[in-house]
C-alpha cells in the first residue's frame, strides 16, 4: 500500500534524487526551459517551485536556503536577479509542464517543463477570444436576421453626415 508516500521516489536512492533534481532545477534555471520525462518534470516541478517562491525576497537567509538546495552560486544569482525580477507579482506556478509524446527507444512519455514567464511563444499569443458553444439552426437564424437589419443603419449614418456637410 502506498499511505503517506507523497513524491515520486523515480526509482532512486535519495541522495541520487535530491541530486539529480537539483541539477535539473539549475539546468532550468539556467536555461528556462528542459526537455525530460514526464515523471522527472512533474517531480521537478514541486521541487523547483517553493525554491522560485523563496527567491522573491532577496535577504540573506533565503539566499543560503536556496543554496543549500542547488549548491551552484551561479545558478542562485540568476534566480534572485532575473527570475524573480520577472515573476515578482505571480502568486505561484512559475512553471509549465508540456507533455511532447513518447520516446522512441523506451516508450517513455517526453515533456517540456519551462518557466512560465519566459516563453515569448505563449506571451504574444492572444487570449482564446471566446468559446464556442453549440447553438441550435434557430439560434443561428435569429441572430443572422439581426446582423442584416443593424447593417442598413450602419449605412445611412454615413448618409446623414454628408447631408448635415452640405
Amino acid at each position: 500500500m502506498r499511505h503517506n508516500k507523497k513524491f515520486n521516489h523515480l526509482g532512486r536512492t535519495a541522495p541520487h534524487r535530491n541530486a539529480m533534481l537539483a541539477n535539473m532545477a539549475i539546468s532550468l534555471i539556467m536555461h528556462k526551459r528542459i526537455t525530460t520525462t514526464l515523471a522527472k518534470a512533474k517531480a521537478l516541478k514541486k521541487y523547483v517551485e517553493p525554491l522560485i517562491t523563496r527567491s522573491k525576497e532577496d535577504t540573506t537567509n533565503s539566499r543560503r536556503v536556496v543554496f543549500r538546495y542547488l549548491q551552484n552560486k551561479f545558478a542562485v544569482t540568476e534566480l534572485f536577479k532575473v527570475v524573480a525580477a520577472k515573476v515578482g507579482d505571480r502568486p505561484g506556478g512559475y512553471t509549465r509542464v508540456i507533455k511532447l509524446g513518447i520516446r522512441k527507444g523506451d516508450a517513455a512519455e517526453i515533456a517540456f517543463i519551462e518557466l512560465v514567464d519566459f516563453d515569448e511563444n505563449m506571451a504574444k499569443t492572444p487570449k482564446a477570444e471566446a468559446k464556442k458553444t453549440r447553438r441550435s439552426r434557430k439560434a443561428t437564424k435569429a441572430e443572422g436576421e439581426n446582423v442584416e437589419v443593424a447593417q442598413p443603419a450602419a449605412e445611412e449614418a454615413p448618409k446623414a453626415e454628408e447631408a448635415k456637410a452640405e
